[in-house]
C-alpha cells in the first residue's frame, strides 16, 4: 500500500499513471491515520514552497513515523525540497528536516551568461556516488525539470544536474528518497528510477 500523499500542490494524475505503469497502485490518505497502513510514501509537488503548509504537523508527525519505522519515502520536485529543513521561498514554513540543509532560489547566472530561471526542460543527470536509485542509470542521462528552487549538494546527493550551477537532482539516505525532476515526464530513465525506488517498497 504506497500512500500519494495530496497537499493540492501539483497534477497527481501523471504521477499515478506512472507508477501503474510499473505495476504499482496508489491510495489517497485521507488524513494522517491513514497513513498506519501505508508500506511506502510518495510526496509529489509543484510550486510555491509555501504550498507544504497544509501538511501541518500531524500529516509531519504521521510521515516522520512512518520512516521511523522504516518506510521508503519519496519526494519529487517540490516534494524533494520538503524532505530538507526548509526554503528561503517560504523561511516560516519548515520542511520535514529528514535531510540537513535549506533550498534556495537558482541564481540565474553563470559567469557572463544570463541563466533562465525557472528551470525547465531536459537536463543531464551526473551520478555522483552509487545507490539503489540510480541502478541501471546512466550518468548522463537526460531527465525533465521544471522549478526555481533547489536543493543543496551535500552527503545525501546521488546525483547533480548543472543549470548555472550545481545542484542536487537526487538525493537518498537509506530508505529517504527525492528527486528534483519529474520521473513521470522523464520517459524510461523516469520510469527506472521509480522501479529502483519500488523495488525497497
Amino acid at each position: 500500500m504506497i500512500a500519494l500523499i495530496d497537499y493540492k500542490a501539483g497534477n497527481l494524475t501523471s504521477v499515478r499513471k506512472a507508477f501503474a505503469s510499473i505495476g504499482a497502485e496508489l491510495y489517497d490518505p485521507a488524513s494522517p491515520a491513514d497513513l498506519e497502513r501505508a508500506t511506502a510514501i510518495v510526496v509529489p509537488g509543484v510550486g510555491h514552497f509555501g504550498a507544504t503548509a497544509a501538511l501541518d504537523r500531524g500529516w509531519a508527525a504521521a510521515i516522520r513515523a512512518r520512516v521511523a519505522a522504516g518506510r521508503p519515502l519519496l519526494g519529487i520536485c517540490l516534494g524533494l525540497q520538503w524532505l530538507f529543513a526548509g526554503s528561503e521561498e517560504a523561511p516560516d514554513c519548515p520542511g520535514l528536516g529528514l535531510l540537513s540543509g535549506t533550498c534556495y532560489r537558482l541564481k540565474g547566472t553563470a559567469a557572463r551568461e544570463i541563466i533562465k530561471v525557472p528551470h525547465v526542460g531536459w537536463n543531464s543527470l551526473a551520478i555522483e556516488r552509487p545507490a539503489p536509485i540510480v541502478a541501471g542509470v546512466a550518468t548522463g542521462s537526460q531527465v525533465y525539470f521544471t522549478h526555481s528552487f533547489v536543493a543543496p549538494v551535500t552527503g545525501d546527493t546521488v546525483a547533480v544536474t548543472e543549470h548555472g550551477e550545481l545542484f542536487a537532482a537526487i538525493v537518498q539516505r537509506d530508505h529517504i528518497a527525492g528527486v528534483q525532476f519529474h520521473p513521470e515526464k522523464s520517459g524510461e530513465v523516469g520510469l527506472q528510477i521509480l522501479r529502483n525506488w519500488l523495488s525497497d517498497c
